[in-house]
């Protein structure tokens, strides 16, 4: 597998809190460490994620913005920003499109991490998906075309073209990324989604233990040596 080079900039789409953590908080503890700077783009508030028959969306949705605050702030993250769209209620609209374009633009990223929305082994979340369609989109071709969303330009905010998209979650990745420095630090960050997570910290623990073993020899088995890992679809665009 590639391996890919720490950028100065990175961008993360996030579907739903704890998506983020659960899917690449090695490799952006990782990145921080070696001086990466990095936004949180989350898509929904996760008003939904519950089965207790006392919990209601409003309140859901306040406990899940701390969680992913407190768990960006442990990961070093620069900014988190909530787009505040519902649980479930992701679409590929243009305005949607519109706010990811207006962050890529502002944020200006090499890379920019998301969810695989490409499946065919089995069934995901719908705003998976959904987010995952729409950052690649908004990286290109709309980020980079004057004549989409003008309205940014007025704003002062140029046209911007990204170089990379990393999309975890993916059923046939191709690049690695070395964890074993930060695996602490991604179990760190998940135990602070308490809503949608085991309360045990050793559950957490060898959960993500586990899944990062997994990546590794997966990684390892296609050449190179890892002890801990996070895989993803590497696409590359033209700059």
């Amino acid at each position: 597998m590639e391996t890919i080079e720490t950028p100065e900039r990175a961008m993360l789409v996030i579907p739903h809190p704890d998506d983020g953590e659960s899917g690449c908080a090695g490799t952006v503890a990782k990145w921080v460490a070696e001086g990466c700077h990095v936004l949180y783009v989350v898509a929904t508030n996760g008003d939904k994620g519950s089965a207790d028959p006392e919990m209601t969306s409003e309140r859901l949705a306040a406990i899940r913005d701390v969680e992913q605050r407190n768990a960006a702030r442990a990961l070093g993250v620069d900014e988190v920003v909530f787009l505040g769209y519902g649980d479930g209620e992701l679409e590929d609209t243009q305005e949607f499109r519109g706010r990811v374009v207006r962050e890529i633009r502002r944020w200006r990223p090499d890379v920019v991490m998301a969810m695989d929305p490409l499946r065919t082994k089995g069934h995901t979340h719908r705003d998976h998906r959904i987010s995952g369609l729409v950052a690649m989109d908004a990286c290109f071709p709309y980020a980079r075309d004057l004549l989409h969303f003008p309205e940014h330009i007025a704003e002062g905010l140029e046209t911007y073209k990204v170089g990379a998209v990393l999309l975890w979650g993916s059923e046939n990745p191709d690049t690695v990324v070395d964890i074993a420095a930060t695996l602490g630090r991604k179990i760190e960050a998940l135990t602070a989604h308490a809503s949608q997570l085991s309360t045990d910290a050793n559950r957490i623990e060898t959960f993500v233990t586990r899944r990062a073993k997994d990546a590794a020899e997966r990684a390892s088995a296609d050449g190179g040596q890892y002890e801990f890992a996070e895989l993803f679809r590497k696409i590359s665009f033209r700059r």
